[in-house]
């Protein structure tokens, strides 16, 4: 009986050792089936974390202006120093700065005595070369009266002479024809003294007109429209006549047109072919913080040799007198604009001399490389002539992390505000 017990607890034994094994085998099994998935994670994992992420704009038609903006100051449109033309002292002086003035304005009036009195002598002379005409006149019609009887008599004379020969001594014949002469020549006589107190009167004239002119000149007008913007005399100033460059004579005001204003731009050389007259340009003052509206009214037609610009002025009107002269300002000169390119962000644009390319994703998500041919260049956008579709994504920012050939998951921005008319 005892064999048997024995024999049956070895054979437990037996299977209890077997059903371990089976058990290390299962774990054994499924740690390495864990294993194999989590290798397999890990791999997905990975190559999912290698695709990077890419910011693209699409390639879209777009209005596109091509723009610079330059800098200048506002000078009157016309300014000038007001002298005096003949030399006196000042009377009254009726302006002072800041005063708006009309053309043909009193601005001042000069105290000029010997300026009268040589007037006054020029109107006696008048008045002498006048009486003498009188006078010659007179005289010429005496002088004609007498050769028209004497004339009359000598021809009588002739005539008795001619129907009855010998009744008329030739004496007096002849003398009648001396007397008829003498009063031709007479006549002669006084029309030249008439003619010579006609020339006498035009003498007179002109020295009265000059002086009266130069009394006229006593009286300093404004020559436009404008406003004083100096003035260097007080009443009963002796002021010097500006006639000669040579003297240092002061002006006695400077009046400056307000209400039009001369803007003075540089333009580069790039950009003279592409500036119009008569062109509307935008003006912003940044004193006034206020944006005015100029034409393009005039060009010089000529490089300056040192700068390589060319002088232009932009003609402003100031109808409210914001503007002062001196005040800076931009201008932005529109230069080339289209209404309708293909255009992508200057920042998507790598250049390299005369050779330009960018990085488009393609539908696979895939980076290329692509030359491009560029035309004009916006404030922020630049024209694709050719090398890209329309619709193409186009990476922009920092190109350094791409190269061709990369997988990249493109995400579309939104693009910086268009350029505008």
């Amino acid at each position: 009986m005892k064999l048997p017990l024995a024999f049956g607890w070895r054979e437990m034994k037996i299977k209890r050792k077997h059903v371990l094994i089976f058990a290390a085998g299962l774990v054994l099994c499924l740690a390495a089936l864990f294993a194999l998935t989590g290798r397999r994670v890990g791999a997905s994992r990975s190559e999912d974390s290698a695709i990077q992420p890419v910011a693209v704009v699409l390639a879209e038609w777009k209005p596109l202006v091509n723009s610079i903006t330059l800098s200048g100051e506002f000078r009157p449109f016309q300014e000038v120093d007001v002298h005096a033309k003949v030399a006196g002292y000042i009377r009254k002086i009726y302006v002072d700065v800041g005063d708006p003035v009309k053309a043909g304005q009193t601005l001042a009036v000069l105290e000029i005595p010997e300026l009268n009195a040589q007037l006054q002598g020029a109107d006696a002379a008048v008045r002498r070369s006048k009486d003498a005409i009188r006078r010659a006149k007179g005289d010429l019609d005496r002088v004609e009266s007498l050769h028209a009887a004497t004339h009359l008599d000598y021809s009588r004379l002739k005539e008795a002479s001619a129907a009855r020969p010998g009744l008329i001594a030739e004496q007096e014949l002849d003398d009648a024809q001396a007397k008829d002469k003498e009063g031709e020549g007479q006549i002669a006589s006084d029309e030249a003294a008439l003619s010579e107190s006609q020339n006498q009167l035009d003498v007179a004239v002109a020295a009265q007109k000059e002086l009266s002119a130069m009394s006229d000149y006593t009286r300093i007008v404004a020559p436009f429209n404008g406003v004083i913007t100096r003035r260097n005399v007080d009443n009963g100033a002796l002021v010097q006549a500006g006639t000669n460059s040579n003297t240092q004579a002061l002006p006695v005001v400077s009046v400056a047109e307000t209400d039009l204003f001369r803007l003075s731009l540089p333009i580069p050389e790039s950009a003279v072919p592409l500036i119009r007259l008569a062109d509307i340009v935008s003006v912003h003052v940044s004193a006034l913080n206020r944006d005015f509206e100029g034409k393009i009214s005039r060009f010089a037609h000529a490089l300056d040799e040192d700068t390589r610009t060319m002088h232009t002025e932009v003609d402003v009107p100031n109808p409210g007198g914001k503007i002062v002269a001196g005040m800076f300002a931009d201008v932005t000169l529109t230069l080339v604009k289209k209404e309708s390119v293909l255009a992508v962000p200057i920042q998507a644009v790598t250049r390299n001399g005369s050779e330009a390319s960018v990085l488009v994703v393609d539908p696979r998500g895939r980076v290329e490389e692509r030359k491009v041919e560029l035309g004009i260049e916006g404030a922020s956008n630049v024209e694709v002539v050719s090398g890209l579709s329309p619709k193409e994504l186009v990476v922009i920012g920092s190109r350094s992390q791409f190269h061709p050939g990369d997988v990249v998951a493109p995400k579309v921005v939104a693009e910086t505000q268009e350029d505008k008319f």
